[in-house]
């Protein structure tokens, strides 16, 4: 065999990359990118500054707010709630009344078992009438008593005169009876000087007559005085059952709209037992603002208001006074802070805002007390009218109303 060998076809080697390395660059160089640098995309830059105008405007339309308003969503519609109560027990005989329904103020709401109350009156006049008839029998027995009195002064005056006559006759027998001269006996004179004497007694005894007779006739009157007082006391007794007795008819202390009915016609109640409650129409709001937001707040500012029961219906009210303490001191476990872990709080105070009379009006028996409301004051308006008292040329002090807006605190500084 030979030695020569069949050559073999080579594919020719494909040609190096630009920048390739080892090839047209030095070793160890970074490989070049393949497209050229851009930054980011357009729509991503769009989409970024609509973000920051808008945080823009919504950090802008904060910060107007919270230098040019206050608002509050703790507010609710108040009102006045007149609870309706009997003020003696019984059975009740007549409700004339039913669920929200308007009454006026004196109206009959409902009735009372009159019977006990009756009975109680008829006992007290027969009583009045007994003790009369008494003061009757009193009259005659101080007439009784005076007559005696009297009788008791004639026998006196019988009696002195008696005791005259019996002192003259002892004088004159005892001057015919002595050593010179014994013209009477010595029992004529024994018996003059014993009749002196018992006639003596005798004017004692009828003084003494006289002044029990006396002492009867006060003592008579006072009896009768006794018994006045008591006709007195009875009928003081008497007006009050008759009270009680007009108290079976429970009326209406104010006119307005009632509510929470818990009274029917056979059940018993007892004194001070709530029967109905009775809601007026003057209602009001009372918003609870932060003690942050008071400096701007002053009485008669207009206020812009929002009733949940209402919400396509904007009303204007108006601020009327700050309540005197915060809400906290009004709690019935009021908070005590002189504790080593004191914390701050903002506290909430009390402001009552007045709504319009003729929103009143227009909305009654729909803005009822315990509604949730949204109020917010613009602080830019024009401070409201205040009170000022002015003195007139009588020297009496009365009430001015005095406006002070921009223009005329700038007309003033001019002048």
């Amino acid at each position: 065999m030979s030695d020569s060998q069949t050559p073999v076809a080579q594919k020719p080697s494909p040609a190096p990359q630009a920048g390739a390395p080892g090839v047209g660059a030095p070793a160890g160089a970074a490989p070049a990118p393949a497209n050229g640098s851009k930054g980011p995309p357009k729509r991503v830059l769009i989409v970024v500054g609509l973000i920051a105008v808008a945080a823009l405007g919504a950090g802008g339309r904060m910060w107007y707010r919270s230098h040019n308003f206050v608002d509050t969503e703790n507010a609710y519609v108040s009102g006045h709630v007149h609870p309706v109560s009997a003020r003696i027990p019984g059975v009740v005989t007549k409700v004339l009344f039913d669920d929200n329904q308007m009454v006026q103020a004196g109206q009959v709401l409902a009735e009372l078992d009159p019977a006990d109350q009756g009975v109680k009156v008829e006992q007290i006049k027969a009583q009045i009438t007994s003790v009369q008839q008494q003061i009757v029998q009193g009259d005659a027995a101080i007439e009784q008593a005076r007559a005696q009195a009297s009788a008791a002064g004639a026998q006196v005056v019988q009696a002195q005169a008696n005791l005259v006559r019996a002192r003259q006759d002892a004088e004159r027998f005892g001057q015919l009876y002595n050593t010179q001269m014994k013209a009477v006996s010595k029992a004529e004179v024994d018996a003059a000087t014993a009749a002196r004497a018992g006639a003596t007694a005798d004017v004692t005894a009828r003084r003494d007559n006289a002044s029990a007779a006396k002492a009867q006739i006060a003592a008579a009157t006072s009896a009768r005085d006794v018994l006045k007082a008591q006709v007195q006391v009875l009928q003081a007794q008497l007006k009050d059952a008759q009270q009680q007795f007009g108290y079976n008819r429970i009326v209406a202390p104010v006119a307005g709209r009632i509510g929470k009915r818990s009274v029917e016609v056979g059940a018993r109640i007892q004194p001070g037992q709530q029967l109905a409650a009775i809601v007026q129409d003057d209602v009001w709001i009372t918003a609870n603002f932060k003690e942050t937001q008071l400096p701007g707040l002053t009485p008669g500012q207009a206020v812009k208001i929002e009733v949940d029961a209402l919400p396509d219906h904007e009303l204007v009210g108006r601020v009327d006074s700050f309540a005197p303490a915060s809400g906290n001191q009004f709690a019935l476990l009021p908070a005590d802070n002189a504790t080593g872990n004191f914390t701050k709080i903002v506290q909430r105070v009390p402001v009552k805002i007045t709504f319009r009379p003729e929103d009143l009006q227009k909305y009654s028996g729909r803005l009822v007390p315990g509604m949730s409301t949204v109020v917010e004051i613009d602080l830019r308006q024009d401070k409201p009218r205040q009170a000022q008292p002015a003195r007139t040329a009588a020297g009496t002090t009365t009430t001015t109303t005095t406006t002070t807006t921009t223009a005329a605190t700038t007309a003033a500084a001019a002048r």
